[in-house]
């Protein structure tokens, strides 16, 4: 899931409900997205996929690109830029490899552990300054990553390491965008779809499995579901505040448990719920209980 961008209070405040309308049609979106992906995976390798997706995402924002193709050439922190679309690239590959592994509901809950991640990832690389609460929380959320994967009882495929490998590199990407904070808004959006579509060109060209017409509507449809699911999500953060939507976006465990028991008879684990619920709940609770603490 994306940064939540800047609120201004200059923007009129909208209903609740409409904005998590927006963000539940998001996760429709994009949990159709995960099950395309899912079924394509088994075919095409996940770096095509992924080089098809942001191929889709450039021809969707080229006019933009050419509006501001000076900005784009004129930048700052050119090396910053291009590890910020390294690491999600990384990211967004190693997904995509883990849906096609992995039940979409074990995806979905091992990829709620990346603020835990990110926590001990802005403690080395940003030397931001963590709580006592707020490693006793993480502690728990661990706990919660043991039940959901159960080390003792399945095996470590790759599929699992793709997972957790996508949730390292998209935790260095988010840390790498607050390095780059002073940078214009649209410039880092347009930085990144052009930069995946081009670092993923050679390696998809590599490793490129011919698509038959047949199966094209579905791929384009990935990039298209997306593109979509991201218009979606800015819809709903726009006009409405972080900490009231962050909450809802743990209902996409729901979205995907719903859709790999449809489409592909996948029945989330007692461990997977119990695990994911901890994970969830140790994510919410941290602040409040930090801020409680600090004022007794």
């Amino acid at each position: 899931m994306p940064d939540a961008p800047h609120i201004s209070p200059a923007q009129p405040p909208v209903p609740l409900w409409t904005s998590v309308g927006w963000l539940l049609l998001d996760m429709a979106l994009v949990t159709i997205m995960q099950a395309i992906v899912r079924a394509e995976g088994q075919v095409y390798p996940a770096i095509q996929l992924v080089f098809l997706r942001s191929l889709i995402g450039f021809l969707s924002v080229t006019p933009l690109v050419w509006r501001h193709r000076s900005k784009l050439t004129d930048l700052s922190n050119i090396r910053g830029h291009l590890a910020r679309v390294a690491f999600n690239s990384a990211a967004l590959t190693l997904n995509f490899a883990a849906f096609a592994a992995l039940p979409l509901a074990s995806v979905t809950a091992i990829g709620f552990t990346r603020p835990l991640v990110l926590l001990a990832m802005a403690t080395i690389l940003l030397g931001e300054r963590i709580s006592r609460i707020r490693y006793a929380f993480t502690v728990l959320g661990f706990l919660g990553i043991v039940m959901m994967i159960r080390p003792d009882a399945i095996p470590w495929n790759m599929g699992i390491l793709a997972a957790f490998g996508s949730v390292f590199f998209g935790a260095l990407a988010v840390v790498q965008t607050r390095r780059l904070a002073g940078e214009d808004t649209v410039v880092l959006m347009l930085f990144y779809t052009v930069g995946l579509t081009v670092l993923t060109a050679v390696p998809a060209a590599i490793a490129w499995v011919p698509i038959p017409w047949s199966e094209a509507p579905n791929i384009i449809l990935v990039g298209v579901l997306a593109q979509l699911g991201q218009y979606c999500w800015l819809q709903a953060y726009q006009k409405q505040e972080a900490r009231l939507l962050a909450p809802i976006g743990y209902l996409s465990i729901v979205f995907s448990g719903t859709a790999g028991w449809l489409f592909f008879g996948e029945v989330p684990s007692l461990g997977l719920c119990i695990g994911a619920a901890i994970v969830v709940m140790t994510t919410i609770l941290a602040t409040p209980a930090e801020r409680w603490f600090k004022s007794r």
